[in-house]
């Protein structure tokens, strides 16, 4: 009898570091400036697991909502690239990586193409998530799958957060929270990240 009860408490402490190993396998980077993505990351964050990184910028964009949206116009223009404050050390140990972004003028945000292109995903699971002010997702999913190529993406997840043209930012909270959360783990069954 000894001797199950110590095989049972091996098994099981093997299947807490199998868990453990694949949930250290999971990054979560988003990119938030109202705090409606890092909402859905956190929620993200809760149900499945794994590392959650905010990227940052070496040099922030202005807290003043039409100067930045003229600085981002004029980096989709131009093609510039702001780097990135943080580094992710050891990117190539995770296997699944959801990454999180408003939507910037119908387009991908410039520091997410930064990130996409500062680091190497091929053959990784991207899964994209995305926060938007009413109007969808724009180009934005369409620029992942360009700049990452080899990834294997999966169907994104996408809602509305806050309206910061209108001085409205963070809206993922209270009664909002509990919809989103109720959609974000449909969403995850569905992508087979959560049972």
């Amino acid at each position: 009898m000894k001797y199950f009860f110590v095989s049972l408490l091996i098994i099981l402490s093997g299947c807490t570091q199998a868990q453990k190993s694949s949930i250290d396998e999971i990054l979560i980077v988003y990119l938030s400036r109202t705090n409606n993505t890092k909402a859905v990351a956190e929620i993200i964050h809760k149900q499945v697991g794994g590392k959650l990184v905010a990227l940052e910028l070496v040099t922030p964009y202005p807290e003043n909502y039409r100067s930045t949206v003229a600085q981002v116009v004029r980096e989709n223009e131009t093609g510039y690239l702001p780097p990135l404050k943080n580094r992710i050390d050891n990117i190539e140990n995770y296997k699944t990586i959801f990454l999180g972004f408003p939507t910037w003028g119908m387009k991908l945000p410039p520091p997410v193409k930064t990130f996409l292109t500062q680091y190497k995903l091929n053959n990784k699971k991207v899964i994209l998530f995305n926060t938007n002010g009413g109007y969808g997702k724009g180009s934005s999913f369409e620029t992942v799958k360009e700049l990452c190529v080899g990834c294997i993406i999966p169907e994104g997840f996408s809602t509305t957060g806050g309206f910061e043209n209108e001085g409205r930012l963070l809206e993922i909270r209270n009664e909002k929270a509990i919809a989103v959360n109720k959609d974000v783990i449909k969403w995850l069954r569905k992508i087979k990240m959560i049972f």
